[in-house]
């Protein structure tokens, strides 16, 4: 149990330096870095994600039509047709 709460009590240390740094760095920018920073992350957060869905949904819909006009097509003979 002294080895869970030892871990804990790293990963909690751990963090804790990570946010001190963060904040440390956050206050430490200059206004125009800052919303440099912001911008950054909206585009991180919200449009890189809808840009990997569309490509998904759209490489689904390609194949999806792919594999009907596969189907439709008609396969050839392995005969010779008589005259």
């Amino acid at each position: 149990m002294d080895k869970v709460t030892a871990l804990f009590n790293e990963l909690y240390q751990a963090f804790m330096r990570t946010l001190r740094f963060g904040v440390g760095l956050i206050g430490r920018m200059s206004p125009p870095a800052l919303l440099g920073a912001a911008l950054v992350l909206a585009f991180i957060c919200s449009i890189l994600p809808l840009a990997l869905v569309l490509f998904a949904v759209f490489m689904l819909l390609k194949v999806a039509v792919g594999v009907s006009v596969i189907s439709r097509r008609q396969r050839p003979t392995p005969y010779k047709d008589v005259e």
